[in-house]
């Protein structure tokens, strides 16, 4: 198991990652969270405003994917 620590207000707070065999999952956290400063209030919200707004990008990306695949319905007449 893999755990990784932010420090916010100075505080430290560890979070398990569980079997990030990978590395993914911590090379997202880590994308818009340093783990090498003290981070405030405000940039963590800054990192999870930029997290979903990369989310809602992909999810309207996948929309348009999706949208050019023929329905079920289309395909059987």
């Amino acid at each position: 198991m893999k755990n990784i620590t932010f420090h916010i207000n100075n505080a430290a707070y560890t979070i398990n990652l569980g079997l990030d065999i990978d590395g993914r999952l911590e090379k997202e956290l880590k994308k818009f969270l340093s783990t090498d400063k003290n981070l405030t209030i405000e940039d963590v919200l800054l990192a999870y405003l930029k997290k979903t707004q990369e989310h809602v990008q992909y999810e309207n990306k996948l929309s348009d994917i999706m949208n050019t695949i023929p329905s079920i319905e289309s395909l059987k007449s």
